[in-house]
Formats: C-alpha cells, sequence, structure tokens
C-alpha cells in the first residue's frame, strides 16, 4: 500500500472545510487531526469526517511530529503565525491565498520558507482548473500567436460579512489577487506597475475599512503586454469569473456563467442555470490542487505556485491598493518605498 502523508487542517469555515472533504477523498493522504477556534466546530466536523482527532490549539499539531502536513484556511490575519510555526517545525505547507495582508509579513514569511528548504504551495486554484491550465497550454503553444491584452473579472454574488472585511486587506487583496496571479501566469510576463480605480456602489460599511465593493485595475507588463481585472462584490446574479487572452494571431475567452451545460427553452425566452459560489465554479480545481500538492510532498519536490508566487501576487495587490488610495499609477519597482 502506497504511503499516505498525515495531515492536519487549520480552518473549518466553508473553504476549509472543503479542503478537509477533499484530504479525507485524495488517496495519497490521510487526515488526522482537524483545528478550529471553535473546538465545538472542530468536534462536528471531526465526528462527521470520522477523523481521530480534534483541536483548537495549534500547537497540538505543531508538536506533533507524525504530521507530515498542514493545510492552512483560516482568517488570513492568523497565516503568519501559522506559516512561521508550521515551517519552523517542518510541516510540508498548503496556504490559502493571500500568504498575509502586510507585505512585510509575507516577505518575511517567504525568507523563512526558502530557510528551511520547507514545501510552500499557495492556494491560487485558478492555474489548476481545467479550462484555464487549458488556456496556458494552448497560448504557450502559440494558437493565438504572443498574448498583449489580459482582462479578468471577478465578480461575487454580495459582500462577505463585515467581520471578514475587517481582516481581509481589501478588496484588491481578497479578490483581485486571484487575477493578478493567473495573469502573470497566462502572459507569463511580470507586471511592471497597476492603476487602480474604486467606488462604493452597494455596501457602505466597507468604507470604514478603506475598501471599496467595486474596483478596476489597470496593469502592464514587462514583455510591453497590458490589461485589465475588475474586481466586484455586486453580482446579484450568482458567481461570474471569466477572463480574455488577446494575441497577436487570436483571442481565448476562458469560463461561463453556466453551472450545467444546458439551455431552457419556453414561450419566456431561452434560460440557463447560473454558477451559485467559489465551490461549484472550482470544484475540480480544488481536487487537483491538493492532489498536485500531495504528489510534490511525497516526491520532496517543489510545487507549482511556491511562496515566491504568493508574494509577487501580494506585491501587484498592495500596489493597487495603493494605487487606488493614492489615486496615481504605482510602479511595482517603487513599492518598497511604499509599504
Amino acid at each position: 500500500m502506497a504511503r499516505k502523508v498525515r495531515t492536519a487542517v487549520f480552518g473549518l469555515g466553508r473553504l476549509g472545510y472543503w479542503h478537509a472533504v477533499n484530504v479525507t477523498k485524495n488517496r495519497h493522504a490521510e487526515l488526522v487531526t482537524v483545528c478550529d477556534m471553535s473546538l465545538e466546530t472542530a468536534e462536528r466536523v471531526a465526528r462527521e469526517l470520522e477523523v481521530q482527532s480534534y483541536t483548537n490549539n495549534p500547537e497540538d499539531v505543531f508538536q506533533d511530529e507524525t504530521i507530515e502536513a498542514v493545510i492552512i484556511a483560516t482568517p488570513t490575519s492568523t497565516h503568519f503565525e501559522l506559516l512561521k510555526r508550521a515551517s519552523e517545525t517542518g510541516k510540508a505547507i498548503f496556504v490559502e491565498k493571500p500568504l498575509t495582508t502586510d507585505l512585510n509579513d509575507a516577505r518575511e514569511i517567504q525568507k523563512i520558507v526558502h530557510t528551511n528548504h520547507t514545501i510552500c504551495q499557495v492556494g491560487f486554484m485558478r492555474r489548476f482548473d481545467p479550462a484555464y491550465a487549458e488556456a496556458k497550454r494552448r497560448i504557450a503553444a502559440g494558437d493565438i500567436g504572443n498574448p498583449i491584452y489580459f482582462r479578468g473579472i471577478s465578480r461575487d454574488p454580495q459582500a462577505p460579512h463585515e467581520s471578514f472585511v475587517e481582516q481581509s486587506g481589501g478588496i484588491f487583496i481578497d479578490v483581485s489577487i486571484h487575477d493578478f496571479d493567473i495573469a502573470r501566469y497566462l502572459m507569463n510576463s511580470e507586471v511592471t506597475s497597476v492603476s487602480a480605480h474604486g467606488n462604493v456602489l452597494k455596501y457602505p460599511f466597507v468604507k470604514k475599512y478603506d475598501d471599496v465593493d467595486q474596483a478596476l485595475s489597470y496593469i502592464e507588463f514587462a514583455s510591453g503586454a497590458a490589461g485589465d481585472i475588475e474586481a466586484s462584490r455586486n453580482a446579484y446574479y450568482g458567481y461570474d469569473i471569466r477572463a480574455e487572452v488577446i494575441g497577436t494571431e487570436g483571442s481565448i475567452f476562458i469560463g461561463n456563467l453556466r453551472e450545467h451545460d444546458i439551455q431552457i427553452l419556453t414561450k419566456a425566452g431561452n434560460t440557463h442555470d447560473i454558477l451559485p459560489d467559489f465551490p461549484v465554479r472550482f470544484k475540480d480545481a480544488y481536487t487537483i490542487e491538493l492532489e498536485e500538492f500531495y504528489k510534490v510532498v511525497l516526491a520532496k519536490g517543489i510545487p507549482q505556485i511556491t511562496v515566491d508566487d504568493g508574494v509577487k501576487a501580494l506585491e501587484i495587490a498592495y500596489a493597487a491598493r495603493k494605487s487606488y488610495q493614492r489615486g496615481q499609477k504605482v510602479k511595482l519597482e517603487m513599492l518598497q518605498s511604499l509599504v
């Protein structure tokens, strides 16, 4: 029987719970502990998933030398300490984006991970989504010529709870960061500058946190390419994630709104259902990214999405937030002076 990686999951909110479920289904993994700030939640999930132990104390996990890997899906404000302790205690790490909300903290974690030679995969699941992966393959094959423009759309059906917004780092770090990462990946070039704009159209409470519910970022790449990225909390109709890459010889469109590939024709017209949320839209991607993580852990290899990718995406998101706040373009090379 193949060896299974003994794993603990930190954070059992909606996404952390999905990760825990996926670990139990993964042939390379064994979920041995779940940890949540709420001991009641940890106990409930452990019982449901038939996990042998649960805790609300992260040190119980870090002090257990039999646990090889951890999945960190806690609020972003807790990531720094969990990442630091996981690396110090020799655990392989899968961490949800972003690494942290503070760029200096993220860079410190980057140094710690490199010093300790820690396997650390960041949860930018879009890279593993079959549609985005196929788009990457087709672009690399030259099917649309040289990529010259990226367009990304990330629209949520509503704003999250105020307590989440307060700790999220804002819409550029919480939402647009996915597009910043996938833009780097698909265009195969680093972002050099960001001009970001935003407004509060529907949820006044986000103003308290210097945040917006509708944002637009214009990005420029080292290759000379450019792009724009929309982030919204106002897509009441459903979860809307799409992208387009324009090349010198064609374009690739990625994603649509359909949950099922069906159309309903009635006298009222032509309709189809709409994706309700991210677990449905990226169900396959969440499964595939963990499959990749465990293969890397078993092979002691290097993840496709490293801590360096996590830092670079956060740098772009941080530059976007600074651009919005200052009302001017921010060059990535000048970012250090703004941190």
